[in-house]
C-alpha cells in the first residue's frame, strides 16, 4: 500500500499549516503512544473559519466536505508532531461536533467527511472507533469540529 502522504498526493490533497491556538492550550499532546489532535475546525483558503448552521444556511454535502477539511487539518497537525505520518498506528477515535439546527439528525452522514479521509489516507489503520454529535453552535459560527486521536509509534 502506498505511504500516506502518496495517498494524499494521488488524492490531489494538499496538508494545510497548523492553526495557531487561539487560546491557552496546544495543537497536539503526546502521553505514551497516543496522540490527542485538539478540535479542529475548517477553514478556508484566506485562514477565516468556515460557518455555517447545517440544516439551516449549509447542506449536508458541504458539511461533508468541511469535515473533510477538518482532516487535513489533523493530519496537518499529526505530521507536525510526528514528522512522519507513518508513524500513525491507526487512527483511534473521532469526536465529531455539527453546528446543526435542533431538528438536523444526520451527523452521522457529516462526518463521514472525516472517517472517509481517514480510511482513504490509511487504508485500514484509518477506521476508528466514533462519536457524532449535534450542537446548538461551534467557536467562530463554525459548521464542524472534530477532535481526534491516534495510536503512534517512534
Amino acid at each position: 500500500m502506498p505511504t500516506a502522504e502518496e495517498r494524499l498526493r494521488e488524492l490531489g490533497l494538499t496538508l494545510p499549516g497548523v492553526a495557531t491556538p487561539v487560546a491557552n492550550y496546544v495543537p497536539t499532546v503526546r502521553t505514551g503512544n497516543l496522540l490527542f489532535v485538539a478540535g479542529q475546525v475548517p477553514r478556508k483558503a484566506d485562514g477565516s473559519i468556515l460557518a455555517g448552521k447545517v440544516g439551516v444556511d449549509t447542506d449536508v454535502d458541504a458539511a461533508y466536505e468541511a469535515a473533510k477539511g477538518c482532516g487535513l487539518f489533523a493530519l496537518a497537525a499529526v505530521k507536525q508532531a510526528l514528522g512522519d505520518l507513518e508513524k500513525v498506528v491507526r487512527v483511534v477515535r473521532v469526536m465529531g461536533l455539527v453546528n446543526a439546527a435542533g431538528d438536523f439528525t444526520k451527523q452521522p452522514a457529516v462526518i463521514n467527511g472525516f472517517s472517509d479521509l481517514m480510511v482513504d489516507v490509511f487504508g485500514d489503520r484509518g477506521k476508528h472507533a466514533r462519536v457524532a454529535y449535534g450542537v446548538g453552535s461551534l467557536p467562530g459560527g463554525a459548521a464542524v469540529e472534530v477532535e481526534s486521536l491516534y495510536e503512534v509509534r517512534d
